[in-house]
């Protein structure tokens, strides 16, 4: 019996985790999580994997299967279920995360919460997850029994000696598995270039709890709204200096209820306030905890930082706590927004200049520990860039895996009769864009963004009398991000578009008219300033 693993994201870029197993013909999710968009991707606001080879078997697909509730991990859920509605499990805070999103499109999702090590059975497969400390309760890894033996994936994950939630890493359990022999493992990769442990989560209660101590005016704690942990010391650090708490921001509203609500974050009663009740406090009194750690322009702390909040006005002697790293691709808007809240005098303490942020991933020692504890004889690095798959893959080479390969989006690992084999590029992989009006392909859309954003645009407006050739209206030229020199580029456009119309035969054909407005007016463009706009003609017919 075959066994295959096929990589949809995660595998070469920060975010889309998302793969598939196939066993018996059937098919299961290990995560479905959408990427941040990069500086150069223009209007797009997600990035989700392409579910196009799965959506063709619908049929086959037996669940999802949810390793935590990051939205790199689970993002992209809602739009999956759309077209393939199939059970989805993961542990009760996971799925609860995940529902809010998935039920804001107008699904009703299947969403089955399960205990960590318990055997579930759906279809051919037989899954348990297993507990992992991360940045967020309740994470786990994930084990598949399979003809071909055990495939363990790591999730994300550290080996936290003292997690906030009490729930370490179950080395014990992944030893077991050791011991029974795993075939193939898929582990965390996006800290197997940094040397040595990652500190654990409770390393940076304190000087959160100092610092917010310490501050004088209105103090502003940002983080995602998914890091209960974090959002749990937060809490911990106002309500030990005296202060009152209002919570901003959709996700973190929705989030901090749901992890309240089972139990996994504590807030003393009373503590909490409306917003405009915690603003009729005198500022040394207050604080906010928000969203808007990744600088999203329409973010709370975002719009405290351009002084545009509707409620918020930040002023000198106030302090921001920045409680995350930026996700590969948000450093500019990050620093944006820790600039604009210097230029209003606000103290801003962040993970470059206090120790206000720890990893929730492993580092290179931790994964060393987790591959041998596992033993595993095969090995395939997920969850990280390229660079970081790499590093990932000679630590185990290191450390006595026999087979070690480096895969990407794309590429499947297939298991059959105790034999492992890649295939390279078995499947469409790229990147599927939402760019706030739905999901599709707007590859064509963002070249043209991106083009209008090199070269501009031009458009020349002209009305011609079709029977005779006549210019009766214009032409007149408008441009945008060509030049600031415009009237000698528009005088010579103009004088091309009319020796160009009054050569052509009449009647005019309003293609050929239209073909003969956009080549005149680029051609000039090119020969003037070595550039090639969008060249839009209006065309008014007398």
């Amino acid at each position: 019996m075959t066994v295959s693993v096929s990589f949809l994201g995660g595998l070469g870029e920060i975010g889309r985790n998302c793969a598939v197993l196939e066993t018996h013909g059937r098919l299961a999710l290990i995560d479905c999580g959408l990427m941040f968009p990069e500086e150069e991707m223009l209007g797009v606001d997600l990035v989700l994997p392409d579910f196009s080879w799965v959506i063709d078997r619908r049929r086959d697909v037996c669940c999802v299967v949810l390793t935590h509730g990051h939205e790199d991990h689970v993002g992209a859920l809602a739009y999956f279920l759309r077209e393939v509605p199939v059970p989805v499990y993961g542990t009760a805070l996971t799925v609860e995360l995940a529902r809010s999103r998935v039920e804001e499109i107008g699904i009703e999702p299947d969403l089955r919460a399960v205990k960590t090590g318990e055997w579930i059975e759906e279809g051919p497969m037989r899954f348990a997850l297993i507990d992992v400390a991360h940045s967020v309760p309740q994470a786990t890894g994930v084990v598949f029994d399979t003809d071909e033996g055990l495939i363990v994936h790591s999730g994300d994950f550290k080996l936290d000696p003292t997690p906030i939630d009490g729930s370490p890493t179950d080395l014990g359990a992944f030893a077991g598995f050791g011991r029974r022999g795993v075939r193939l493992l898929l582990a965390d990769s996006t800290n197997a270039e940094i040397p040595g442990f990652t500190p654990s989560e409770a390393t940076i209660g304190q000087p959160i709890a100092d610092l917010t101590a310490r501050a004088e005016g209105r103090v502003i704690i940002a983080c995602f709204a998914s890091h209960v942990h974090r959002v749990q010391q937060a809490v911990d650090a106002v309500v030990g200096a005296g202060r009152k708490i209002a919570f901003l921001g959709r996700s973190m509203l929705r989030n901090t209820e749901v992890a309240a609500r089972l139990g996994l974050l504590e807030v003393p009663k009373g503590s909490v306030l409306p917003l405009d009740e915690l603003l009729s406090l005198p500022p040394r009194q207050t604080a906010v905890i928000c969203t808007g750690s990744q600088g999203e322009p329409f973010a709370a702390l975002s719009l405290m930082a351009q002084g545009e909040h509707r409620a918020i006005k930040l002023r000198k002697g106030d302090t921001v706590i920045l409680s995350a790293t930026p996700i590969p691709g948000n450093e500019t808007k990050v620093f944006r927004v820790i600039n604009n809240l210097a230029r209003l005098g606000v103290i801003v303490h962040h993970g470059r200049n206090a120790p206000v942020h720890v990893s929730g991933h492993a580092a290179r020692d931790e994964l060393a520990t987790f591959i041998n504890v596992v033993s595993p004889q095969a090995f395939v690095p997920v969850h990280g860039e390229y660079r970081h798959l790499v590093a990932h893959a000679e630590l185990a080479s290191t450390v006595g895996v026999t087979q070690v390969e480096v895969c990407e989006d794309g590429d499947r690992v297939v298991l059959r009769k105790g034999r492992l084999r890649v295939e390279r590029a078995a499947f469409p992989a790229g990147y599927v864009y939402i760019d706030g009006s739905g999901i599709g392909d707007v590859d064509g859309v963002l070249r043209d963004r991106r083009h209008l954003a090199d070269d501009g645009v031009l458009i020349v407006t002209v009305g011609v009398d079709m029977a005779s050739g006549e210019i009766v209206v214009g032409p007149e030229v408008d441009s945008h991000g060509i030049t600031d020199d415009t009237k000698a580029l528009h005088t010579d456009i103009t004088a091309a578009v009319e020796k160009a119309v009054a050569e052509l035969s009449t009647p005019i054909d309003r293609d050929g008219l239209n073909r003969t407005v956009r080549r005149e007016s680029g051609r000039i463009v090119k020969r003037t300033l070595d550039r090639r706009p969008v060249v839009i003609p209006v065309l008014l017919e007398v």
